[in-house]
């Protein structure tokens, strides 16, 4: 806690008047981040926006809230050291907080937008994918490069340049993959 403390500038006794220990902490910052992401999810139920257009609020709020809101919402993956009560009450948000991405995938499949797909497994790729990057991601920024090639017939490659952060230190793609076939696709991360 003392270490923690430093670096939010805060005396140890200030903290500790906030939260008994480290469990609360973590829970605090756990709890808070999934409260974020579900109310991007609910935010898509009156957006108006088609299936794919409500995927993207939600990728965006996610990928925003792990990277520049909250220092440590990534910690909604460590739930292990959680007494078993704290750790109930996240699971049961970060449940429903997944149900409902899966809804949209569903929804997106029925509809069209996205390929026939198990929704299930889309969104477990789709979560897997976005909670990694606040292990890849560094705010001082990186030149990103995707290419891609298809496996199962012959295509063109697919080839993407994607230049560093945006001023929110968010890096945006732009890049739209093909949504058909099978593809292998590679990331390349460069110095700024």
């Amino acid at each position: 806690m003392r270490q923690i403390a430093d670096v939010a500038g805060l005396s140890p006794g200030n903290l500790y008047h906030y939260f008994k220990g480290k469990q609360e902490l973590l829970y605090f910052c756990q709890d808070h981040s999934l409260e974020k992401m579900l109310a991007a999810l609910r935010q898509t139920r009156i957006s108006g926006e088609t299936a794919a257009g409500k995927l993207r609020i939600v990728i965006d709020a996610h990928v925003r809230c792990i990277l520049d809101e909250i220092e440590g919402s990534v910690a909604h993956l460590e739930v292990d050291g959680l007494p078993a009560t704290l750790r109930r009450r996240l699971l049961a948000k970060r449940d429903r907080y997944e149900r409902g991405i899966r809804r949209l995938v569903a929804a997106g499949t029925t509809s069209g937008e996205f390929v026939a797909c198990d929704p299930k497994l889309a969104t477990l790729v789709i979560l897997g994918s976005l909670n990694w990057t606040a292990r890849w991601f560094r705010p001082e920024g990186a030149d990103l490069a995707i290419t891609g090639q298809r496996l199962d017939e012959s295509a063109p490659p697919l080839e993407s340049h994607i230049p560093c952060c945006y001023p929110s230190r968010f890096q945006s793609s732009g890049l739209y993959f093909p949504t058909e076939g099978c593809w292998e696709v590679t990331g390349t991360v460069g110095s700024a």
